[in-house]
């Protein structure tokens, strides 16, 4: 077995345990104790963080999904085998709640974002059909000053030709070099085909064992 296949299997195993929900949480009061190493999932509202959670895991309704943007208002927390802790933010952008709402979840999600010690990777989720937009920078730019490290993950991929896809994961490379907090691989997946899912459990699963060598 090559070391890229022994990590797909590792990614694999992960993945394939059990996941439960654990919390869901409204301030920074709520959030559980910082003992599993977390990776959190971040996008514009609609992009598909809950059905990616769920295709990663595969569960059909671990996380819940809506086509209505700005569904999941909380941080929600999942337990992937008492091994990794999966985070599912509120996305950013255009959502159909109150602006106080949306005002009181980003003050949220950039405080946790900005001081949560055991937090290792955020996959910041952008939809391929539309690619980077100006709330991506932003948040983008947040995050490098945070120095909080973050990945792109391309989403519903299977919607573009294969000659799309490609010109927009070179568009997005680009964009991607100047920010010092942006890890240098992206990944292009598909909820819907399963896509690029073994390339991110893979991904997550050294960024956790690295973490926590015991795992």
């Amino acid at each position: 077995m090559t070391d890229d296949e022994a990590e797909v299997e590792s990614g694999r195993v992960l993945f394939a345990g059990d996941c439960t929900f654990l919390l869901s949480v409204a301030r920074l009061a709520q959030l559980p104790a910082p003992d599993l190493p977390e990776v959190a999932f971040i996008g514009r509202s609609n992009v598909g963080k809950s059905s990616l959670i769920n295709a990663l895991t595969g569960r059909k309704a671990l996380a819940k999904t809506s086509n209505t943007p700005g569904r999941t208002q909380q941080l929600n927390f999942f337990d992937l085998g008492g091994q990794l802790m999966l985070v599912d933010l509120p996305g950013y952008g255009f959502a159909k709640a109150p602006k106080g709402t949306v005002d009181a979840w980003t003050r949220l999600i950039r405080d946790y974002l900005r001081g949560r010690p055991n937090l290792i990777r955020v996959n910041l989720l952008i939809d391929s059909r539309h690619g980077i937009k100006e709330s991506d920078e932003d948040f983008m730019n947040m995050l490098d000053k945070s120095a909080v490290v973050y990945q792109v993950v391309l989403t519903k991929t299977d919607k573009l030709k294969r000659g799309e896809l490609e010109r927009l994961i070179d568009a997005t490379e680009a964009k991607l070099r100047p920010h010092v907090a942006a890890y240098p691989k992206l990944f292009a997946t598909s909820s819907e085909k399963g896509d690029g899912l073994a390339e991110l459990r893979a991904e997550l699963a050294t960024v956790a064992r690295t973490a926590s060598p015991g795992l």
